[in-house]
């Protein structure tokens, strides 16, 4: 038995398609060679023939729109010869009659079509009637998909023939704008419910199938819409007592998601933005009555985005009888176009149980993207749409919400464009709501959000001038200033955190007030609101609110003969600053908090306010208690003694009484580092506190103590021989001799010429021990460019004698 080959539906499809083209082809070629006959009658019987094709239910709608293609523009040659006979003044008898006598009604109505246009054109008299005809007649064909093609023909013919006058200037037989209306939503309400059948035509599992070649077919139901919109006389009465209540009506009775939902679309698409304005609450409602299949979201949306823009595109437009230069351009003056959307999406969230979480959410979004291309100036109507956002989640009994799931992500989005929108932290602090809304995101949401906003407020530099709207902008972005409950118990990344607290901390620098009594206020409420970050936090964000306390005190010295009380509130600043390091040091930090003491003891000491030296004093103290109590690592405690020595050398403020021990107490802290390079570079770097320390009580005279700089230097000497690493002792021995040619230019008479050489000697004794390495290239190196300095010194006419000097 021979094997048959099945082929595929697309093949069968081709193939199908083929042969009606091909009968096609011959019936239209004999059509017009009897057209070319003047053989009427036999043109008619060949273009009945090529129309019979179109009676076939196995093409597909795409194959059937080709095969469709086809045939009418054959028909056009029939059209174009039947006009051309008239107006040559032939008459042909009942012609219009004679085609109802076609065998089968597809072709019998096609070819009705045909001549009854050929007569319109030719007879503008029988327009009104011919047309009511007409679409009278297309009901013979019930088929969806021959009927949906008919119906399209129908109106594609009568495209150009269509009466377009008002009413009060017809001619009664020629018809006017409204026997247009009433045609064209006869025959849009009778493609409809063909469209719709197309849904309910074969098996149930073939439903996806049916949905996709109804989705194709869409366009030629839309087409009715589009010819409304082409007539010119449709005024905007019209629209709103005729067109649309006639067009909604056949959208909501045929309880079809597909079509209400394209047809909505289409609506809005097609009609001018002036009719839209005028009709808003008729529209919305009902988009209340659509099916629970139909995404009403999107329709809504497409609407707001649609007359957004083109309040946008009548910027400069004059103003609509309104002194209100708030008021959208191009809105008339009795439109309330957020208040209507914004009710209307109330009711559309209230009585749709079917409405997605997202698409409510989504709503909101469209609402706020509507106020503020509308209503740049109305925080209040954003504000608005954050209140009715999160009565949503109220009565929705969302608590929280994922940040990834598809409610989390239309929420992030809600809360993102007011920051992008205005750009001005001061400006989202106005939306009352924004808080709570923020508050139904999860921690991760909640966090993106922050630091979303933190940077934005970088990026505009937005100065926050007020203690209230410090305590405001702190409260909103409570998640990355604070542990939260609901915060994931896992391993917290320190890089993440740490680059999180620097956005915080330079967010700090933007609490500004030109009023200094005011900017205390600010960094008090500031201060309580990031000290319970805990310590991985307020090592980055405690630092910033002292710095801007230190200026804050340099300030009232500016302006001390303003302010009468000056010193005592620097006093209390200083107090703050205290309490606030303290804060940092209980965070078990030390190195952090001795820095800022000096940085505060130096500050002190340039401020010089009434008791300054007693708190300069306090300041120093702590910074010493920290070196001593926390401190360990050896290159720590170096660093450390070192800043001190340096601060100490600056402050001015202090009496003998005060400084003396504070020197001895450095040279003593230096003495005892545990490894003995640092102690005789600490012991060294104390030197030049008994030289150049600005601390006699009269602030004007140096302390010039050669005696106790020599003995430092020759304690650093005799730590740099114990060393047992003969590089190091070196590399030492270099470091003291440039502090030994420091003192001696400035004059410390305890030091000589002999002592240098001797120091110079020991180390050329030394050098050659070293072995060749980049260590040893880099003593050597640092002890030649200190001997040519020297070299460049006695040549120097202006320099100290460095007579008898032995290089």
């Amino acid at each position: 038995m021979p094997s048959t080959q099945q082929i595929s539906p697309v093949e069968e499809q081709e193939k199908l398609l083929d042969e009606a083209l091909g009968v096609v082809k011959v019936q239209a070629f004999q059509m017009k060679r009897c057209l070319d006959k003047m053989k009427l009658m036999d043109a008619l019987k060949h273009a009945s023939a090529m129309l019979t094709e179109l009676r076939t239910s196995l093409l597909s709608p795409k194959s059937y729109y080709e095969l469709y293609m086809a045939i009418t523009d054959e028909l056009r040659h029939m059209e174009l010869y039947l006009l051309d006979e008239f107006q040559k003044g032939r008459k042909v008898t009942d012609l219009y009659e004679l085609v109802q006598y076609a065998g089968n009604i597809v072709p019998r109505l096609y070819l009705l079509i045909t001549v009854g246009i050929v007569y319109i054109k030719s007879n503008p008299q029988l327009k009104r009637d011919i047309l009511k005809d007409l679409v009278e007649m297309c009901r013979g064909v019930q088929h969806p998909l021959r009927g949906l093609f008919l119906r399209n023909y129908l109106l594609q013919c009568t495209r150009n023939v269509l009466p377009d006058v008002p009413e009060e200037e017809s001619n009664l037989a020629e018809g006017n704008v409204r026997d247009s209306i009433d045609f064209v939503l006869m025959n849009f309400a009778e493609m409809n419910k063909l469209w719709v059948r197309m849904q309910h035509q074969g098996h149930s599992r073939e439903r996806q199938h049916r949905e996709k070649e109804r989705e194709e077919l869409r366009i030629l139901v839309g087409t009715n819409l589009v010819r409304l919109s082409q007539l010119e006389s449709v005024n905007l009465e019209k629209y709103q007592k005729i067109v649309l209540p006639g067009i909604l009506e056949q959208v909501v009775s045929c309880k079809d998601s597909i079509a209400q939902e394209y047809l909505m679309e289409c609506i809005i698409q097609v009609f001018p933005d002036e009719f839209h304005l005028q009709t808003l609450n008729p529209f919305l409602k009902s988009c209340a009555e659509l099916e629970p299949g139909v995404k009403v979201k999107n329709i809504v949306i497409s609407l707001m985005e649609r007359l957004a823009t083109f309040s946008q595109r009548c910027e400069g437009a004059p103003p609509n009888n309104i002194g209100d230069s708030d008021y959208p351009p191009g809105i008339p003056s009795n439109v309330q176009l957020f208040e209507i959307f914004s009710d209307q999406v109330a009711s559309i969230i209230a009585n749709r149980q079917d409405l997605p979480s997202e698409d409510m959410i989504s709503l909101q979004v469209a609402l706020v993207n509507l106020a503020h291309k509308c209503y740049p100036k109305r925080v209040d109507y954003v504000d608005k749409v954050m209140l009715n956002s999160v009565e949503v989640f109220q009565r929705l009994g969302l608590e929280k919400v994922e940040s990834n799931s598809s409610v989390g992500k239309e929420l992030q989005k809600l809360l993102k464009l007011p920051v992008d929108n205005y750009n001005n932290l001061l400006t989202l602090l106005k939306l009352k709501h924004y808080p709570a809304l923020l508050q139904h995101l999860d921690f991760y949401g909640r966090k993106y959000l922050s630091i979303y906003i933190l940077s934005n407020a970088l990026e505009h530099e937005t100065v926050i001038p007020t203690q209230e709207q410090v305590e405001q902008a702190l409260t909103l972005l409570t998640t990355v200033i604070s542990d939260q409950s609901d915060q994931p118990k896992i391993e917290v990344d320190l890089e993440e955190l740490a680059e999180e607290q620097s956005l915080l901390a330079r967010l700090v620098h933007q609490f500004m007030s030109d009023i200094p009594d005011q900017q205390y206020l600010i960094l008090t409420s500031a201060r309580k609101a990031l000290a319970t970050g805990g310590a991985l936090r307020v090592k980055h964000t405690l630092p910033p609110l002292i710095f801007q306390a230190y200026q804050l005190a340099y300030k009232y010295k500016e302006i001390k003969s303003e302010d009468e009380v000056w010193e005592k509130k620097c006093q209390k600043i200083f107090q703050f600053c205290h309490a606030t390091i303290t804060a940092l040091v209980k965070a078990e930090l030390a190195e952090l908090p001795l820095r800022l003491f000096l940085q505060g003891a130096l500050a002190i000491d340039q401020i010089g306010f009434d008791n300054h030296e007693t708190v300069a004093y306090e300041f120093l103290s702590q910074a010493f208690s920290l070196y001593e109590d926390e401190i360990s690592d050896s290159k720590a405690q170096l660093a450390a003694i070192t800043l001190i020595v340096g601060t100490l050398e600056q402050i001015s403020c202090f009496s003998e009484e005060n400084s003396e021990p504070l020197r001895t107490q450095c040279a003593l802290a230096a003495s005892k580092l545990l490894k003995k390079p640092d102690q005789c570079r600490g012991v060294a770097t104390c030197s030049h506190l008994f030289w150049s320390g600005k601390s006699l009580a009269t602030n004007k005279e140096e302390v010039h103590d050669g005696k106790k700089v020599v003995d430092c230097l020759k304690k650093g000497l005799r730590i740099a021989k114990q060393c047992m690493d003969i590089g190091v002792q070196v590399q030492l021995f270099v470091e003291l001799l440039n502090h030994y040619i420091y003192f001696y230019e400035k004059g410390n008479d305890q030091i000589t010429v002999q002592v240098l050489n001797q120091v110079i000697a020991k180390i050329k004794e030394e050098l050659p021990n070293l072995e060749s390495s980049d260590e040893a290239e880099q003593i050597t190196k640092h002890f030649n460019n200190t001997l040519e300095h020297l070299k460049l010194s006695i040549n120097s006419s202006e320099s100290v004698s460095y007579e008898g000097l032995e290089f």
